[in-house]
């Protein structure tokens, strides 16, 4: 089974660089399941369900979020009608949306995506290990499940690999998103769970994690509040994984990075 993951979709140029480039790499890869973290697709803060509509025609199956999935108010009522847009599963008990799907796919096979957000550094949101752990007690690998794919949405690396051991041998993939800055250290721990850090974004890296440059560092050399921050609008990088997974096991075979357009080096991974 392949599974491919997107990481932050920012802006117009993310949305413009999905809608051209997805539907030929889930061709070419081969891809069962695409994920896609879409927190970030409307103008850089949040996502509208017009926007949700051009990422599933693109071949979004999931679409996931993080930190920012409140920032569109208009999503508040939308979440709750699709239950392909997940929020943090450890959002408190109440907030509208879920925050996992079991996908069916064809010949009796389903993906468990589970969407959840590290707390360092971030909101104070419920613990995402007891709330994996809640879930893993639901369903298993094997048993209510082919794969299960983890969308760890955190700001820090040191929470997102203990949250990866944690994990280990439990579920096929614990794959990091947020930072926008894609990291080297895909691999397969120890108990055939593929991991890393954070999957990078979707969006123009001639930037500062996707918005303007000139105004970003402004703030910082002046410490002044300044405009609100707009997405840069050049030519887009897809940054994502491609995880295949031993459909026996459901344990990973295969972790790679994706990286097509703009300007960061390409890497393609065979199918």
């Amino acid at each position: 089974m392949n599974i491919l993951l997107f990481g932050d979709v920012v802006g117009r140029s993310g949305r413009e660089a999905i809608k051209a480039h997805l539907p030929g790499l889930k061709r070419d890869l081969a891809a069962d399941l695409v994920i896609v973290n879409a927190e970030n697709a409307a103008h850089g803060f949040g996502l509208t369900e017009r926007l949700a509509g051009e990422l599933y025609d693109a071949g979004a199956d999931i679409l996931s979020t993080g930190n920012h999935v409140w920032d569109q108010r208009e999503l508040i009522q939308y979440i709750a009608r699709d239950p392909r847009l997940l929020r943090p599963a450890n959002f408190p008990e109440g907030t509208p949306g879920a925050g996992w799907r079991l996908n069916p796919l064809d010949g009796d096979r389903s993906v468990l995506v589970v969407n959840l957000m590290g707390r360092l550094f971030m909101e104070a949101l419920d613990d995402p290990f007891a709330r994996l752990e809640a879930l893993l007690a639901q369903y298993a690998l094997g048993h209510g499940a082919t794969a299960i794919v983890v969308d760890f949405h955190g700001e820090a690396t040191s929470e997102k690999m203990a949250f990866a051991h944690f994990a280990d041998g439990r579920v096929s993939a614990v794959l990091g998103t947020h930072t926008h800055v894609p990291t080297a250290d895909a691999q397969i721990l120890p108990g055939g769970t593929a991991y890393i850090s954070d999957a990078g974004m979707c969006g123009d890296y001639d930037s500062v994690i996707g918005m303007q440059k000139a105004p970003s560092v402004r703030r910082f050399v002046t410490k002044m509040p300044g405009e609100k921050p707009q997405p840069a609008e050049g030519e887009a990088t897809l940054c994502g994984v491609l995880v295949v997974v031993d459909e026996a096991s459901g344990l990973a075979r295969r972790i790679e990075p994706v990286r097509f357009g703009g300007r960061l080096t390409p890497y393609l991974p065979r199918p």
